[in-house]
């Protein structure tokens, strides 16, 4: 990562923890407070767009919650549960495939 993607990722979270509003303008003047040398005013603008209308604060305590479990009807339990346990069973075979390699008689250490 380069010094300005940095730089503007700073930025962007000090706003946040402040609960400024994070616009390409105050990302820049942060950034030129710190002295942060030939950082593009496009990163700014970059960060304040990928961020418009996110919390980030939200974003940075569910980071590898693993969102797609929200997306999921409601109505559908019943279905929700089958196709559950379908996926285990794919896992399992996926397991057992790892394991045969392990028959193969030499190892890493070997």
């Amino acid at each position: 990562m380069s010094t300005a993607e940095l730089a503007t990722s700073y930025a962007a979270l000090i706003l946040a923890d402040d609960n400024v509003a994070i616009t390409a303008d105050k990302i820049q003047a942060l950034i030129k407070a710190a002295n942060v040398p030939e950082v593009e005013p496009i990163w700014a603008s970059l960060f304040a767009k990928a961020l418009e209308g996110k919390d980030v604060k939200d974003l940075l305590t569910n980071v590898g919650s693993g969102g797609g479990a929200a997306a999921a009807p409601a109505a559908g339990g019943a279905a929700a549960a089958g196709g559950a346990a379908e996926e285990e069973k794919v896992e399992e075979k996926v397991e057992e495939k790892e394991e045969s390699d392990d028959d193969m008689g030499f190892g890493l250490f070997d």
